[in-house]
């Protein structure tokens, strides 16, 4: 039998799972968990450990047709300032919660489209936040950047509030690709931008690129790399296409049969992967390579490696705000999202309340699952030994799942003295592993494939 051929028997065509960001998932949450739980478990926070913050824009001027993101079109800043007054006056709610001197350790804009904010937007809204919860020493504030809706003053307004790291949004350069996927970037469009932010002072630079795409073959593929090696960003995430039309109605627009099948997209993930190796990039996780130097390389190198709703990443942060519409939360009780719609959050806030509308209640083995999870995703292995150390004797529940990884999977994984590792001929099947530690996978939910 074939590598292929025994990929293909373990699920990893057929398969589809969660990617992980978050245990449980969100399909799991429930409406029974909201505002008021968010409410109690912000109050008692420990104002001696910094938080992360996350911020979601969720307007674009174009809706790309692959993206599953919430977000909404606009073809005016008009909606878009409304809204940040309500995104100011959320934080004004978070203000008579929050404990007094709590911190930011890190901050996150994401979208949509952040960098569709004009100068003064950027400058009101990052002074909202920071009136609030004040950056901690050595903070990082981090943005999605679209190329296409950014210029040098707003690269100047962000850098002028402290963004050191910038995310940009490529996912392909090839025009063929970008037309079936509406979303037009010529490449001298990015360049220009990757100079601009470099100019600002802005040096740690992240590129996402997506495979699986309509009309991506290996020569269109293998020309994209090549010109995102030629920017030299620090960071790479290579999102595989989750092509979900029963969850974003857009992706009705791109038609099945002009997606590259199975194996032709599981070919294209690899040789992108050999490329960016063969470049001296680090591959972290599933689908992530950063330069050896780079904190999340290190992080990789050191087991510090964390999950989170941006994928991979070095953040130590144990609690996650969330702010704005659809933005989830990581609370030491659990997770809350906030309503969704935009209309929903705007009304919620404005009627002088916190917008959690869904979320979990952690328990004791929810957060055993969640951390044998993140091993597995981020570190390809499963340590009981280090799990009983952190949640006590509970860890040994999960030595029937641990059998039947090993069982399963066979020589595809190790075991080892405490636990398995997954070999690397075996971690494209990673996320399917990590399903079988998952005790909350709600009937009828729908996830994207596992290759």
């Amino acid at each position: 039998m074939t590598q292929i051929e025994r990929l293909r028997s373990l699920g990893l065509f057929d398969a589809r799972v969660p990617r992980y960001t978050s245990y449980p998932t969100a399909p799991a949450f429930s409406p029974n968990v909201g505002a008021r739980e968010q409410a109690c478990a912000l109050a008692k926070l420990n104002p001696d450990e910094p938080v992360s913050v996350y911020l979601h824009i969720p307007f674009c001027e174009r809706l790309c047709w692959f993206c599953a993101c919430r977000t909404q079109g606009t073809a005016s800043l008009t909606p878009v300032e409304a809204y940040i007054g309500t995104l100011e006056r959320e934080l004004e709610l978070l203000a008579g919660i929050l404990p007094k001197g709590l911190r930011m350790g890190r901050m996150h804009w994401g979208g949509g489209t952040p960098t569709i904010l004009p100068p003064d937007l950027i400058h009101r809204l990052a002074n909202a936040v920071k009136a609030v919860i004040a950056p901690a020493e050595g903070w990082e504030f981090s943005v999605e950047i679209d190329p296409t809706m950014v210029d040098r003053a707003k690269i100047a307004a962000l850098a002028a509030e402290g963004m050191n790291r910038a995310s940009i949004g490529i996912q392909d350069f090839d025009p063929k690709v970008q037309d079936a996927i509406g979303r037009i970037q010529p490449f001298y469009v990015t360049l220009n931008c990757v100079e601009d932010l470099r100019d600002a002072g802005v040096h740690s630079l992240n590129a996402d690129l997506v495979y699986g795409l309509p009309y991506q073959d290996m020569a269109r593929l293998d020309d994209t790399v090549s010109k995102v090696l030629d920017l030299d960003p620090d960071r790479i995430a290579l999102f595989g296409y989750a092509h979900v039309p029963w969850v974003s109605k857009r992706q009705q627009l791109i038609r099945d049969e002009t997606l590259p099948k199975e194996v032709e997209r599981f070919k294209l993930a690899e040789h992108a992967a050999r490329r960016f190796g063969d470049a001296g990039l680090r591959a972290i996780g599933i689908d992530h390579f950063a330069k050896p130097a780079d904190t999340l390389a290190i992080a990789a190198e050191t087991g510090h490696l964390r999950r989170n709703f941006q994928g991979y990443t070095d953040d130590t942060c144990p609690t996650l705000i969330g702010i704005g519409a659809s933005s989830i939360s990581k609370l030491p009780t659990g997770y809350i999202q906030n309503a969704a719609a935009t209309p929903a959050y705007t009304r919620s806030i404005g009627d002088g309340h916190l917008a959690g509308a869904r979320g979990h209640l952690m328990t004791a083995g929810d957060r055993l699952r969640a951390r044998a999870i993140e091993m597995i995703m981020c570190d390809f292995r499963l340590d009981l030994g280090a799990l009983r150390r952190d949640h006590g004797e509970i860890a040994e529940t999960l030595q029937p799942d641990v059998a039947m990884v090993l069982r399963i999977f066979g020589n595809l994984v190790a075991a080892t003295p405490d636990g398995f590792e997954i070999r690397p001929e075996g971690r494209a099947l990673t996320r399917i592993i990590a399903s079988r530690f998952d005790a909350h996978v709600p009937n009828g939910a729908r996830y994207s494939q596992a290759s």
